[in-house]
C-alpha cells in the first residue's frame, strides 16, 4: 500500500472542495484550482478530509494512488499558502525589473529578454538582483522559474547567471598555464 496515497488530505477552513465527474475543484483565499484525476482512481470527502483510494495492485493503479493524492495536497496547501520561488541574479550588469506583468532580464545579451508569466502566477523584484515568483499552482510556479532561470544558466567559472536562491554552483578551476615549458 502506498504510504503516501492512503494518507488524508485535511481541508481547512475557508478552503471550499468540490468533486464532480472525475474533476475536483479547490477554491480559497488565494485562488481557485481545478484538476481531473485519473478515471481509475477513487476520490471522496466527507467535507473535513479527502481520501484516495486504488481498485487493485496493479503496477499503474499503485504508482498514481500517491501521485493523486500529492497533487491534491499540492492543490489544498496552493489555495491556502501558496507557492514562492526566489531567484539570484550573478553577475556584473545582470539586473532584472518587471514592466507591466512580464519580467524584463538584462543578463549579457544585446537586447533584454522579456518573460511574461502564466495566468495565477505573479512576479515581483524587490532589488535589480532578486526574483520572487509566486502562485497557488505548485506546477505553474515551478515551470515559470525554470524558464526565467533557463534564459542564462549559471556557469561553473565565474559563477555569473541566474540561480534559485540557496542553490549552490559547482565551481571549475579555469585553464592554467604549463609550467616549464621551453
Amino acid at each position: 500500500m502506498s504510504r503516501i496515497g492512503k494518507q488524508m488530505v485535511v481541508i481547512p477552513a475557508g478552503v471550499k472542495v468540490l468533486l464532480d465527474a472525475g474533476k475536483i475543484r479547490v477554491e480559497g483565499p488565494k485562488g481557485k484550482l481545478e484538476l481531473a484525476w485519473h478515471p481509475n482512481m477513487k476520490v471522496e470527502s466527507d467535507g473535513k478530509a479527502i481520501k484516495v483510494t486504488r481498485p487493485d495492485d496493479e503496477r499503474l493503479n499503485r504508482s498514481l494512488h500517491g501521485l493523486t493524492r500529492s497533487l491534491i495536497k499540492n492543490m489544498v496547501d496552493g489555495v491556502t499558502t501558496g507557492y514562492e520561488k526566489r531567484l539570484k541574479i550573478e553577475g556584473i550588469g545582470y539586473q532584472a525589473k518587471i514592466d507591466k506583468k512580464a519580467v524584463v532580464l538584462m543578463v549579457g545579451y544585446a537586447n533584454p529578454v522579456v518573460k511574461l508569466p502564466p495566468e495565477g502566477v505573479t512576479v515581483e523584484c524587490p532589488d535589480l538582483n532578486t526574483i520572487v515568483i509566486k502562485g497557488a499552482d505548485k506546477q505553474k510556479v515551478g515551470q515559470f522559474a525554470a524558464e526565467v532561470r533557463q534564459v542564462r544558466k549559471p556557469e561553473p567559472y565565474k559563477g555569473k547567471g541566474i540561480m534559485y536562491e540557496g542553490e549552490k554552483i559547482r565551481r571549475k578551476e579555469g585553464k592554467s598555464f604549463a609550467s616549464g615549458a621551453s
